[in-house]
């Protein structure tokens, strides 16, 4: 992998991870249409995770310190309240993701009719939840995490992104939107960090360390993928603020019809 391949990979990762364009999909239509891996080895796609982990780390750090002060306080009150709900939304992902691992990874095999399919999905999520005028709360609750971590495991389909199918499932219940969006963005974390653990673990059992990338590559790709991150997730809380997500649902619509389109003709 070049330099500029990684850094390329990096910004797509970043991007994607937190716009409503799912990531998996952009990744998988990648490899489809340039016939390539585009991710060589399991490290890079730790970087790449822990990039974007750190990415979420830095523009909530205000939010995440004050859930761990009120953690310690060692009472129930506020931040105990909001890190349950968290923990209460990773558990379906978290289900899936262990048990359905080998039936997952066949998904992501160059699946491009699959991921156009989703992609068209998600652009009709998003167009609805744009309509959605008023909030009827600003306080996430035992329905709405529930919900919004149901969702996120579907999400793990590739082509329906994450990002964009929970925080429009809490707009559609009612949820305020920056809240719904700084809920949706905080309950992925652990989920990411636990992913890129989980891979790190896989890298060192398959004994592949001699045929990793090189470290300047890996850098690259890191900053890359963590610049770009911070970049999408802040242009992605105003956007949901301003009822702007539209046009990423026209753009997921039109990379559907042209995902389905390139599927059936190949």
């Amino acid at each position: 992998m070049s330099h500029l391949e990684a850094i390329l990979i990096g910004i797509i990762q970043g991007l994607t991870e937190f716009l409503p364009v799912s990531s998996s999909g952009h990744i998988e239509l990648s490899k489809a249409i340039f016939g390539t891996e585009l991710e060589e080895g399991l490290l890079f796609t730790v970087v790449l995770h822990a990039a974007t982990a750190l990415s979420t780390v830095v523009v909530f750090r205000k939010d995440l310190l004050q859930i761990i002060r009120g953690l310690f306080q060692f009472k129930w009150n506020e931040e105990t309240r909001f890190s349950l709900f968290v923990v209460i939304s990773m558990i379906p992902a978290a289900i899936v993701g262990l048990t359905l691992e080998e039936q997952i990874e066949k998904l992501f095999d160059k699946n491009v009719l699959l991921v156009g399919c989703m992609l068209l999905l998600t652009g009709l999520i998003l167009f609805i939840s744009d309509r959605i005028e008023k909030s009827k709360t600003d306080a996430v609750s035992t329905p709405i995490a529930i919900v919004m971590g149901l969702v996120q495991a579907i999400a793990i389909l590739p082509g329906i992104s994450r990002s964009g199918s929970t925080i429009a499932t809490g707009v559609l219940m009612g949820f305020n939107r920056s809240k719904a969006a700084r809920f949706s963005f905080i309950m992925v974390l652990p989920l990411i960090a636990g992913a890129a653990l989980k891979k790190f673990m896989d890298y060192m059992e398959a004994d592949t360390a001699s045929t990793g990338l090189a470290v300047d590559v890996m850098s690259l790709g890191f900053i890359a993928a963590f610049l770009s991150g911070v970049i999408a997730i802040r242009w992605m809380i105003k956007l949901v603020e301003r009822s702007q997500l539209k046009w990423f649902a026209v753009y997921c619509l039109l990379a559907g019809v042209a995902s389905i389109a390139w599927s059936l003709s190949s």
